[in-house]
C-alpha cells in the first residue's frame, strides 16, 4: 500500500515536463546509481523522445508532481518475452514502499498487458536499498556480472536478478508442443 495522496499510473507522452523536473530535481540523489546523463537529459524535450522510445512505464504521482517510475525496457518477444526493469524514487519519498509498489504494479501488468515470461533487473554491489526492493518483489540473484554498465564515471559490476511470472507458452503456441512441432 502506497501513501495517501499518491497513486500509480502509466505514463503518457503529456508527462515529459514533470518528468524533466522531477529528474533535475533528483539528480544529486539518483547520481551514484546512474550513467552520465548530458544536460539536455534534465529538459522536457529529452523527456518527450524518451517517452516515445517504446520502452514502457509507471509513474508514482503526487497531484501533479512525478515522484517515481518503473521502466521497462529491451522488450523481447516471441520465445524469450522478456524486459529489463528500472525503476527511481524520488529522495523525499524514499523508505515508504513506493519502489516495492512500483516493482509490484511492472510485474502486473507485464504479465497481464504484455504476456512477458520474465522481467530482469541489475543492482551496482552495494545497493542494498535496491536489492532489497527486488527480493521482497519476488525477484532471485541470478549472477553477477563483472562491468556490467558504466555507472557514476566507471563501469561497475552488478548484481543480477530475474523473476519469472508465469510458465505459459508464448501465445500461438499450442500447450504441451515439443520444440520440433510435434505434441509431447
Amino acid at each position: 500500500m502506497i501513501s495517501e495522496g499518491l497513486r500509480i499510473r502509466p505514463a503518457v507522452p503529456e508527462d515529459a515536463h514533470a518528468l524533466a523536473v522531477a529528474l533535475l530535481k533528483n539528480r544529486a540523489h539518483m547520481k551514484p546509481w546512474e550513467p552520465y546523463r548530458p544536460e539536455r537529459y534534465y529538459t522536457a524535450e529529452a523527456q518527450a523522445e524518451r517517452l516515445a522510445d517504446g520502452g514502457v512505464r509507471w509513474f508514482a504521482v503526487e497531484g501533479d508532481a512525478i515522484v517515481g517510475a518503473v521502466i521497462l525496457s529491451g522488450i523481447v518477444l516471441g520465445p524469450f518475452r522478456s524486459a529489463s526493469l528500472g525503476y527511481w524514487v524520488d529522495r523525499d519519498h524514499t523508505g515508504r514502499g513506493l519502489a516495492t509498489a512500483l516493482t509490484a504494479e511492472a510485474c502486473r501488468g507485464t504479465r497481464e498487458e504484455l504476456g512477458l515470461h520474465r522481467l530482469e533487473a541489475g543492482t551496482v554491489l552495494d545497493h542494498h536499498v535496491s536489492q532489497r526492493v527486488l527480493e521482497k518483489s519476488g525477484f532471485s540473484r541470478i549472477g553477477t556480472a563483472p562491468r556490467y554498465l558504466h555507472i557514476d564515471g566507471e563501469w561497475r559490476d552488478h548484481h543480477l536478478f530475474q523473476r519469472l511470472l508465469h510458465d505459459d507458452p508464448p501465445p500461438g503456441v499450442p500447450t504441451g508442443t515439443s520444440s520440433n512441432g510435434d505434441l509431447a
